[in-house]
């Protein structure tokens, strides 16, 4: 039986309400059950029961050691639909004083964002299948700067994402 895709993520937070709003003001997330210390939310759009279930651990919990040294998750990736989404998302994170990065990777365009313990996620518009050519498929692997203006240009602002990869066409 193969996999074919990411049901929800479970995240330990050292506080439950306010991992909660921020997924909520952040990424328009809502929350479908809770109980005191746990949480479970769906991302808008979402037919999954829920996409993100959060577990408190306290406010005395020490940070994640992953990637300092230690095994465990990097990130996790929500796609949006649009630039024009992936934009104003960027805009959110910022006001927020979330947001660490934007990268081209050639096919995705994505940004990057801690929440409130710290815990890094990735905000990512996948290129249409129809639209990938030879520009966006070679080139230096590494991640070059995001040129959102660019990329809208080029895609247009409300071309739907991920079309034919992964939404199917």
């Amino acid at each position: 039986m193969p996999v074919h895709r990411l049901n929800h993520a479970v995240l330990y937070v050292s506080e439950v309400e306010r991992s909660v709003a921020f997924y909520r003001d952040a990424l328009g997330f809502r929350t479908v059950m809770s109980f005191p210390g746990a949480a479970f939310l769906q991302a808008p759009g979402s037919t999954n029961d829920h996409d993100l279930g959060l577990f408190e651990v306290g406010a005395g919990a020490a940070a994640s050691g992953a990637g300092h040294g230690r095994v465990g998750l990097y990130h996790l990736a929500w796609e949006v639909d649009t630039l024009a989404e992936l934009e104003r998302l960027a805009g959110v994170l910022a006001q927020a004083d979330a947001l660490v990065g934007a990268s081209d990777h050639g096919t995705t365009k994505s940004l990057y964002a801690k929440d409130p313990d710290g815990l890094e996620f990735e905000v990512v518009w996948i290129i249409p299948a129809d639209l990938l050519d030879e520009t966006a498929r070679s080139g230096d692997p590494a991640p070059r700067p995001l040129d959102l203006a660019k990329e809208k240009a080029r895609y247009g602002a409300q071309t739907r994402g991920g079309v034919g990869i992964s939404v199917p066409a």
